[in-house]
């Protein structure tokens, strides 16, 4: 089994399609978790990012519903 890839905040904003301040909110809300450093970097493990984008959207779809 290999170890989960870590990218940046910039990189996970990319693959989960939004802004790289709405990582750094869903670390503020508890969402997400950085795994790691990388110089003064957070780094995040793409599946935790997808999970809290999942998270994420099914609250606003519920709470707009």
């Amino acid at each position: 089994m290999t170890a989960p890839s870590l990218v940046t905040g910039q990189l996970a904003a990319q693959e989960a399609g939004v802004v790289p301040t709405t990582i750094r909110k869903w670390v503020q809300l508890g969402h997400l978790s950085p795994a790691g450093r990388q110089g003064r970097a957070q780094l995040y493990r793409l599946e935790d990012v997808f999970a809290a984008e999942r998270t994420t959207r099914r609250k606003t779809r519920a709470g707009g519903a």
